[in-house]
């Protein structure tokens, strides 16, 4: 895997404990998401062309699952 980019929070995260949610980075050719509350533990990782079919997955199986389609783009 390439070098990462800049772990980004999702928007739905919140400042205090229970708010956390999930991070995201990026390079040209991976994204990545972790649990931002356990940031050292293991990352799922995805090919760029693989991870917008990922998120039409979980919208399409949980239809409130919307945090992940704001990392899009």
């Amino acid at each position: 895997m390439t070098t990462l980019g800049n772990w980004r929070k999702s928007s739905y995260s919140g400042e205090g404990d229970g708010n956390d949610c999930v991070e995201i980075a990026n390079s040209p050719t991976d994204v990545a998401v972790r649990d931002s509350k356990a940031p050292a533990r293991a990352t799922l990782t995805f090919p760029t062309g693989a991870f917008a079919p990922f998120l039409d997955a979980l919208k399409s199986a949980h239809s409130t699952v919307t945090d992940f389609a704001r990392f899009r783009g």
